[in-house]
């Protein structure tokens, strides 16, 4: 080494380095069991008197900790020994700590090398509380496998200027709380089981308040939830509401209930679920037990769809009649009518008559939608239309056609409909009672279990089948009667359809009348305006003939 050499150890201290100053404050250790006795202790009053700098070549002295444990003094640089202490009764570092029995202590490691890792203290031990450490962290501990862990991100290196940082800097002293680890275990227990409210598809609990012994829930929470709902609106017992499904009890579940029991009945997935769970059944929610009240009726969906058919049936049918019946009824009527027949002549004759002489004219009919037209094309003077003179004319003439509207009273109903619509009904109710049908050959293999279903349902059936093909029957009249509406006024049924031809009868119907209306009032404007005109004339006469007696 560079410098000046250092200075001989002392004698009793050859060999063995320097062991660390102890912490500020503390008792002087007792005298070694062998060799030099230790440096006399610092004076008692006032802090200890600075360490000196460090002689020339030899590594500075570390300062003495604020608390707690010492670091270990640093080893010499190149195998030098430790310089001795300075001269003088009173030294500027800490007597050294005791000696342990039976030898000197290993020498510290070198630089670069691994020491023996320092066996960790034991944890404190209390009555059920637990303190922490500087940084309120029981590193140390053994975890208990008992409570629930947090799951956090733990910080391994408190930054500089952070809360971290700020707490390793101040200790213990500024940690005050106490946890009871005692309450930790009720609290926070791992092995309680799930709370009611948890969810989850099975194997779950859900508690209801008041129950003396939970539930188990197997299905979905929000479909079991949904399900318990549902349930409530029927109000019976889940034997007596099935009894009253196999039965078709109409008189005890409605349409909208059945309509129910179908969207809350249990999947394929459900039912293997249901299927292999061991445990008691009457442990089972009501949810649960509601689906395997269902599983014991074979195909319960498809029974509960024929009775809802069944239900619906008699109003469906009556509603259908009625349809067909307002379509073959406007048909009947428009072409039955003689004074629609009659109006339609006059148009066409007022129509040849303006359009004399061009490519217009000298025609044998006319579009129906050019009824509509009559509107568009006004007089001269823009005081009236075509459909106003046409009602005046009549009005004039055969004012027995004013009334034409009368003769059509289904047209409005009619318009109402469309055809497309009908189609489908009619296929509703054909592949409704076809379903019916084959669930009723089903039932047959069932057992007992659908004894009450199969009298049921063949009674319903021989019924249906009569309305069906009566309505099927009139469906075909009403087509026919529909296209030859269309035929009647010259046009054809695809490209002018009955919807078509029944909204352009009914938008001039409705077009004549207020035309009419219009002249009935307009008539009546011109009757006072006569009539008080003749009596301005009146009056004048009579201050005429005052006039010439004077």
């Amino acid at each position: 080494m560079h410098g000046s050499p250092p200075p001989p150890p002392l004698p009793a201290l050859r060999g063995t380095p320097l062991p660390p100053p102890p912490a500020l404050g503390a008792p002087p250790p007792p005298p070694l069991m062998h060799g030099a006795p230790p440096p006399p202790p610092p004076p008692m009053h006032g802090a200890p008197p600075p360490p000196p700098p460090p002689l020339r070549g030899a590594p500075p002295l570390p300062p003495p900790p604020m608390g707690g444990a010492p670091p270990p003094p640093p080893p010499p640089r190149g195998g030098g020994p430790l310089p001795p202490p300075p001269p003088g009764g009173r030294s500027s570092r800490p007597p050294a700590p005791p000696r342990p029995p039976g030898g000197a202590p290993p020498p510290p490691p070198p630089f670069g090398a691994k020491g023996p890792a320092a066996a960790a203290p034991p944890p404190p031990r209390g009555r059920g509380f637990s303190r922490p450490t500087a940084m309120g962290a029981t590193a140390t501990a053994p975890r208990r496998s008992s409570l629930k862990p947090l799951h956090w991100s733990k910080v391994t290196r408190a930054l500089q200027g952070s809360l971290w940082e700020e707490l390793q800097r101040h200790g213990e002293s500024q940690i005050a709380p106490e946890f009871d680890v005692s309450e930790l275990e009720i609290l926070f227990s791992a092995t309680v089981p799930k709370p009611a409210d948890s969810g989850g598809k099975g194997g779950g609990r859900r508690k209801s308040a008041g129950s003396k012994t939970d539930k188990v829930n197997l299905i979905d929470l929000r479909r079991a939830n949904n399900t318990e709902i549902m349930l409530t609106k029927v109000k019976m017992p889940l034997s007596d509401m099935m009894a009253a499904v196999l039965a078709m009890d109409e008189s005890v579940l409605d349409v909208d209930q059945v309509e129910n029991l179908i969207k809350f009945c249990p999947t394929k997935e459900e039912m293997e679920l249901l299927k292999g769970y061991t445990g008691d059944k009457a442990n089972l929610g009501k949810c649960e037990q509601y689906f395997l009240e269902q599983m014991k009726v074979p195909r319960v969906e498809s029974k509960l769809r024929v009775f809802s058919f069944k239900i619906q049936f008699g109003c469906q049918i009556s509603e259908f009649k009625k349809n067909l019946n307002a379509v073959n009824s406007a048909c009947e009527e428009v072409r039955n009518s003689s004074k629609l027949k009659e109006i339609m002549a006059l148009i066409l004759q007022l129509g040849n008559t303006l359009n004399q002489g061009t490519a217009r004219g000298s025609a044998v009919g006319f579009k129906l939608d050019s009824l509509l037209k009559l509107t568009d094309t006004r007089s001269s003077n823009s005081k009236m239309t075509l459909m106003h003179y046409l009602c005046k004319v009549l009005a004039a003439k055969t004012s027995i056609l004013l009334d034409f509207h009368q003769d059509i009273v289904s047209l409005e109903s009619a318009s109402k409909i469309q055809l497309k619509s009908l189609a489908e009904e009619m296929q509703a109710i054909i592949k409704g009672l076809e379903k019916v049908k084959q669930e009723f050959s089903a039932s047959e293999n069932d057992g007992p279990v659908s004894e009450v279903f199969c009298k049921t349902l063949k009674e319903f059936i021989s019924v249906a089948e009569v309305e069906v093909a009566s309505v099927t029957n009139l469906y075909s009249v009403v087509g026919r009667n529909a296209d030859a509406l269309a035929q009647y006024f010259g046009e054809d049924p695809v490209r002018c359809p009955f919807e078509q031809v029944t909204a352009t009868l009914l938008n001039f119907t409705r077009l004549f009348r207020k035309a009419h209306e219009e002249n009935l009032k307009q008539a009546e404007m011109e009757k006072k305006k006569a009539e008080k005109e003749a009596e301005m004339e009146k009056a004048k006469g009579i201050n005429l003939t005052k006039k010439s007696v004077k």
